[in-house]
């Protein structure tokens, strides 16, 4: 997908590697629901590196949202989208973060049964929920900003995103 306005585009990739992060987390959930992984295992040890990295991109990406696209639209008369996202935005942080946590823990500490366990649980709540959140802003949210924001706003917008670290 490819729009004009440099924020959505921004936000559409951001969109795009966190489906290709949570389709990671799913293959290696799959491979390793009933054993778990061996403690060398490459591709485990990525995905918990960046399962513990995204954390703080997601939460970013979030914040910006409500803060600063939600308002906006709340001012042209389209909050109800805000309202709606921000509510799946309060059910998907938490989860993003235990399961981070537990990434960290697990790479520090090694792999465990319970702590696996909880991680696959915690992956199975959110999998699903994120890849469709994630669609669902690309398919409605980003399309209505890309019809209503001004050049004037998209410039700050996009600026104050590229610089919030």
């Amino acid at each position: 997908m490819s729009f004009a306005n440099r924020v959505n585009q921004m936000l559409n990739d951001e969109h795009a590697a966190v489906i290709a992060l949570v389709q990671r987390l799913e293959l290696v959930i799959a491979r390793h629901r009933r054993a778990l992984p061996a403690a060398d295992d490459p591709a485990v040890a990525q995905l918990l590196k960046d399962l513990a990295g995204a954390e703080a991109e997601v939460a970013r990406h979030f914040t910006f949202e409500e803060q600063q696209l939600f308002p906006y639209l709340e001012a042209t008369g389209e909050g109800d989208i805000g309202a709606h996202l921000t509510a799946e935005h309060a059910a998907l942080l938490p989860l993003w973060r235990r399961l981070a946590a537990l990434a960290r823990q697990m790479s520090a500490q090694g792999f465990e049964g319970q702590k696996w366990s909880e991680f696959c649980r915690l992956a199975d709540d959110l999998c699903e929920p994120m890849t469709a959140h994630a669609q669902k802003e690309d398919m409605a949210l980003l399309p209505l900003l890309e019809e209503s924001m001004d050049a004037d706003t998209e410039v700050r917008l996009y600026q104050e995103y590229a610089e919030t670290p």
